[in-house]
């Protein structure tokens, strides 16, 4: 099983709401001693107390102003990446309001489910014809620590300047961006490994047309190996398009009608052939009509002909006789 290097964030982790009611508290207390330093000031502008007062009251309204930079918020299905300076110090994944160390950078992402509907490619199956593919994909971050340091995002997108706050659209986008070339490349390789469809006379087990489930398990497989890298799954693929392309698809077009000709054309031979049987033994058995083998064959000709014939036939009347 592959080792990850994602973890629980253990440090010093308050609720929100706590610490913002703390924080309201420790505003008006430094109003409070703001306003004192600058009464004693005014009585005495020399005052020792006076001026200690009125440098510590600064000194704790930057104090507080930083405080303020330490809340997140977190929703479902949504996770924060903590960095020290650095280092990475572990994810939180629990959803609410919290408040942490202010001097943590707080990467945000989603790890909630995203489709991409990528756009049928041209490629080559395993007997070299050109075909159109796409597919459809439903994917998700599950390791936040691969998608936030073992790739390189920024190349796609630029990302928020700020090291308090980052953008986390521009993170999604430049994880689809990811996702789809490999999703390129994935299908490139599967569908290289078999035919689109099967010829007359030919025993493929497993086509593109005809694979369904095991082509898409198949695709899911290859897509997870090669995003793992970045601590995205695959929760589902599917090929969503599937044609020859353009060049060749009026001859393959040809190819199957005649396909399906020859097809209705065996049947309706097997049938007529039966039909007829049918006919001559029951003139023998009922004995309406004794029939040599001159008249057997040019009846058989007869029934054969009406029916297999694409047009309704036309009937003659037979003013004569059999025995003529």
């Amino acid at each position: 099983m592959e080792t990850t290097k994602e973890k629980v964030f253990a440090g010093t982790k308050f609720n929100g709401i706590t610490m913002l009611i703390f924080n309201f508290l420790f505003l008006f207390a430094i109003v409070a001693l703001f306003i004192f330093a600058i009464d004693k000031m005014i009585a005495n502008p020399t005052s020792v107390c006076g001026i200690s007062c009125l440098v510590l009251s600064i000194l704790l309204f930057v104090v507080n102003t930083m405080f303020w930079i330490g809340f997140m918020q977190i929703e479902p299905n949504e996770a924060r990446v903590l960095v020290f300076f650095g280092k990475y110090r572990g994810t939180v994944k629990d959803d609410g309001f919290f408040w942490v160390n202010p001097f943590y950078a707080k990467k945000r992402l989603t790890l909630r489910a995203r489709n991409l509907d990528v756009e049928p490619i041209k490629v080559n199956d395993k007997k070299g014809n050109p075909i159109m593919i796409g597919q459809v994909l439903v994917w998700h971050v599950v390791d936040t620590y691969k998608a936030s340091f073992e790739i390189d995002n920024s190349s796609s997108v630029k990302l928020a300047t700020s090291p308090q706050t980052d953008n986390v659209t521009d993170k999604m986008k430049a994880y689809e961006n990811f996702v789809k070339v490999q999703s390129d490349a994935a299908l490139r390789q599967v569908a290289g490994l078999y035919a689109y469809d099967t010829l007359e006379g030919e025993d493929e087990k497993l086509t593109l047309r005809s694979g369904g489930e095991e082509i898409s398990n198949l695709l899911e497989k290859q897509l997870n190996e090669r995003l793992s890298i970045a601590g995205i799954e695959i929760v589902e693929a599917r090929v969503n398009y599937l044609a020859y392309a353009p060049e060749i698809a009026a001859v393959m077009l040809r190819r199957q009608q005649a396909d399906a000709i020859i097809s209705a054309r065996e049947k309706i031979v097997d049938g007529a052939v039966g039909m007829v049987k049918m006919a001559i033994d029951k003139l023998s058995e009922q004995g309406v009509v004794d029939l040599d083998d001159t008249k057997k064959a040019a009846m058989v000709s007869n029934l054969m002909v009406v029916l297999c014939s694409d047009e309704p036939a036309q009937p003659i009347i037979n003013s004569g006789t059999l025995y003529n």
